[in-house]
């Protein structure tokens, strides 16, 4: 029988990403996800939450990506998958981590400085062994039809942010 191991986060950072540079040329980038569960207690009809928080572990392009536009409060959308690690504390004591290796990335929310939502929602992925058609395609099928020229004048700017 198959098995599935498969993540998917909404939530904020906790913090600004840790990104790191290896000789070889390859990146990694570390950030904290909050996500937060909001109920109304069945007995006393007080709200409640509970915020849980998870690492999430970005690789190569995603990871130059990540630690370039995500900051602190930053919502973002992550898929991936669970991976624990096995490491040695400072007494040589084995350590265990689970966190998500992210394969997915995507910007909620308004684009820095801009005072808006974005256009393309700022998806990303991580390179794929196979090239992915689809994705593309289905894309402009997605979004709604064109809307009225706004007064904000930023719908036709062209920039150098990668997506």
């Amino acid at each position: 029988m198959a098995s599935v191991n498969k993540v998917i986060l909404v939530g904020n950072l906790g913090q600004d990403p840790e990104l790191r540079s290896f000789p070889n040329g390859g990146q990694v980038c570390n950030i904290r996800l909050a996500t937060t569960d909001k109920w109304r207690d069945r007995q006393s009809g007080e709200p409640r939450e509970h915020t849980e928080w998870h690492s999430v572990v970005f690789n190569d392009r995603l990871a130059e990506i990540a630690g370039q536009y995500l900051r602190k409060g930053s919502q973002v959308y992550v898929e991936g998958s669970l991976r624990t690690r096995k490491w040695q504390d400072k007494e040589g004591n084995d350590r265990y981590t689970t966190e998500i290796r992210a394969t997915t990335m995507q910007m909620l929310g308004s684009r820095q400085g801009m005072g808006g939502p974005s256009d393309d929602g700022g998806s990303y992925d991580a390179p794929a062994p196979a090239p992915r058609a689809a994705a593309p395609a289905r894309a402009p099928a997605q979004r709604p039809p064109a809307p009225a020229p706004s007064s904000s004048g930023f719908e036709d700017m062209d920039d150098d942010i990668p997506f």
